[in-house]
This record gives C-alpha cells, structure tokens and sequence, in this order.
C-alpha cells in the first residue's frame, strides 16, 4: 500500500522482499535491531529509514512526504 502511494506522486520505489534476497534474514535482524518490530516494510527515502506503512502514511496525512520525495530527488515538479 504505501508503494502505491509512493508511487502515486510519480516516484519509482525500489521494493527488496527479504525472503527472496540473498541477505534477506541478515536485512531483518538488522532492522530488529533498529527497533523494527515488526521489521518490515521498513521505508527509506533519500537514504534515511523512515519507518514502515503507518509512518509514511502519518507523514503524508501531515503533508510531509512529498517534500520528502521532492528533497530525495525521487520526484520533480
């Protein structure tokens, strides 16, 4: 969902599923070990670990995330 929503602004997100990357379970210890729990999705934007689905979803209600996109180069007006 948030994906689609990323995608929405015009922006190409890069999707990795961990269960079929080569790293995938070293990813996710990584990312429990940021406090991720549950772990995925885990949202970066512009190199910086946003959160998952209901942060990126809060900072869009809050009119955030496109200039997040808009700061990270991912989209352009």
């Amino acid at each position: 969902m948030y994906n689609l929503l990323i995608s929405s602004f015009g922006a190409n997100p890069i999707v990795y599923e961990l269960d079929e990357h080569p790293k995938g379970h070293q990813i996710e210890k990584e990312l429990k070990g940021l406090g991720f729990k549950p772990s995925v999705p885990a949202v970066f934007i512009g190199q910086k670990l946003l959160g998952g689905a209901n942060e990126i979803m809060a900072l869009h209600l809050k009119g955030q995330l496109v200039p997040l996109l808009l700061g990270a180069n991912a989209i352009w007006v």
